[in-house]
């Protein structure tokens, strides 16, 4: 478990820097922008691989039984968060994560419409439904965190948005992100994503006896 643990310790060490502005900006202004990017995209990637490696071998203790049930709960809500982070990420966004912010239009936000912040909210989604089902201690550390994260990650990301676009420009942006029925805002977000979205949850399924070593499918 130490070896879980620690990886958490660095992840979670690594991922302050951004919060830590002085720190961040005297790190740009020694590399530059596009170097700090690129650096701080690898570290994570490396980090979450030995975040798996790490949770692969982590021993397992038992903290409530398995419940086979649950799998069920998993494979209901797995699409949406699949949904939710495949548009997040390959959407104009100025509040949060995405493919950017410039040539970003208010009126056709398509994700945006539902929720500013649609991939932190897949990655949370996406941990809070494992946690049911994998009751041991490893999994509850790993995605107990991850959901944490997800939940105050909007918060964090709000304020850092606005401060870089000013409160105004912040503000008058989103007055015109306005709500639309659900259906209006699902045809702007584009059948390119939602597909996008679903074959990422198929890919997943697929991948996940031969990668985890477990199926995610309920026995019948």
């Amino acid at each position: 478990m130490s070896d879980l643990l620690g990886a958490l310790a660095v992840f979670l060490a690594v991922h302050a820097i951004p919060a830590i502005r002085p720190l961040r900006a005297q790190l740009v202004t020694l590399f530059g922008e596009l170097v700090y990017i690129a650096a701080f995209s690898a570290i994570s990637l490396g980090l979450v691989v030995w975040l798996g490696i790490a949770y692969a071998h982590a021993p397992y203790v038992e903290l409530w039984s398995y419940w086979p049930e649950f799998k069920w709960l998993a494979l209901l809500v797995m699409p949406v968060a699949c949904v939710l982070s495949a548009a997040g990420l390959t959407s104009r966004n100025p509040f949060s994560l995405g493919a950017g912010y410039e040539r970003f239009d208010p009126e056709r936000p398509g994700i945006v419409r539902l929720t500013r912040h649609p991939a932190v909210w897949g990655l949370a989604t996406w941990s809070a439904v494992h946690i049911p089902i994998n009751g041991d201690a490893a999994s509850v550390i790993l995605f107990g965190l991850l959901t944490v994260l997800g939940v105050a990650g909007p918060k964090s990301l709000d304020a850092k948005r606005k401060r870089a676009m000013g409160e105004v420009v912040w503000t008058d942006t989103l007055a015109r992100v306005r709500l639309v029925p659900l259906t209006q805002a699902l045809s702007q977000i584009g059948i390119f994503r939602l597909l996008l979205g679903l074959a990422l949850y198929g890919a997943l399924l697929l991948a996940h006896e031969p990668v985890i070593g477990i199926s995610p499918l309920p026995v019948f």
